[in-house]
């Protein structure tokens, strides 16, 4: 619907000087947009059922296909991004809760604020003028390479730092104020150790679904990043798509992107009962619970 109040249509950019108006009429009833968007969308629908995700009406190509080649661009993008950020942020955040009310948590408070606010086009842009246009690093579009993969993946992941830098401050000060940390220090325990495995250990919950939802982001396509890098993938494909008035690839990466998003949250709830024992003991049988307690 978004794309048919859109000014053009796909047909646009496929007329030339030589056609009629009679061609121009043709090739508009080639594509149905002589009919109602109701029609094109009941169209799209009963494919959609049978589980035909349609054609790209640019290229002729499957969506399916179009979505399949370029998502493992993305997820290259994604988890690089991650080990980028997880390598950071947990580090800076448990850091800056350690060293709660000091300069070092003001500054480290200063630097997530400023990886959230700070949109990622913007960023983008200032990696390319700093390493791109005059220190000449690195490339400022994507040329196959790992050179061309770092600063797509510096501007992803600064993002994800951000969000998780604060997570893991907070849950990290919550689980600090527990009797059972005082005990562990009265009996003997180095800090690292407390810090490490006592800590760390139950703050997870919070720290993983932050990390899980960015992830499911980055893995639905970063649109912008992907668009200022020219980065082969999701997000750009979806960009093109709209800029073409390509509605079956357009939708179907939608569609795609959304199924993705909820199978990433999906095993983010089931990583849950790995890190946690208190719900994995809430899945366990009544007979395995009485055997373990024997």
């Amino acid at each position: 619907m978004l794309l048919d109040l859109a000014p053009g249509t796909v047909v646009d950019s496929m007329i030339t000087e030589n056609m009629t108006q009679d061609d121009i009429d043709h090739l508009r009833a080639q594509y149905d947009l002589d009919k109602s968007v109701i029609y094109r969308y009941m169209k799209y629908m009963w494919g959609l059922v049978r589980g035909d995700l349609g054609k790209s009406l640019v290229t002729g190509l499957d969506v399916w296909e179009l979505y399949i080649t370029r998502f493992p661009k993305t997820l290259q993008l994604a988890l690089v991004a991650l080990v980028l950020g997880i390598s950071i942020s947990i580090p800076l955040g448990i850091f800056a809760a350690k060293h709660a009310g000091t300069i070092w948590d003001n500054l480290t408070t200063v630097f997530s604020l400023l990886g959230l606010s700070m949109p990622s086009f913007w960023l983008g842009l200032l990696l390319l003028f700093a390493f791109s246009y005059h220190i000449k690093i690195f490339p400022a579009v994507y040329n196959g390479t790992l050179r061309g993969l770092v600063l797509p993946a510096l501007t992803t992941g600064f993002v994800m730092m951000a969000t998780t830098v604060r997570q893991t401050r907070s849950a990290m000060l919550e689980v600090m104020r527990q009797d059972y940390l005082r005990t562990a220090r009265a009996k003997g325990v180095c800090e690292r150790h407390i810090t490490w495995k006592h800590s760390l250990r139950n703050a997870w919950i919070p720290i993983i679904t932050t990390i899980g939802m960015t992830l499911s982001r980055t893995l639905a396509g970063s649109a912008v990043v992907e668009a200022v890098y020219s980065w082969p993938g999701v997000g750009k494909l979806m960009v093109e798509a709209i800029a073409q008035r390509d509605t079956p690839l357009a939708c179907g990466c939608v569609i795609l992107t959304s199924i993705m998003y909820v199978i990433m949250l999906l095993f983010v709830d089931l990583i849950y009962a790995f890190v946690d024992p208190r719900i994995r003991a809430q899945y366990t049988p009544a007979r395995k619970k009485r055997k373990v307690a024997v």
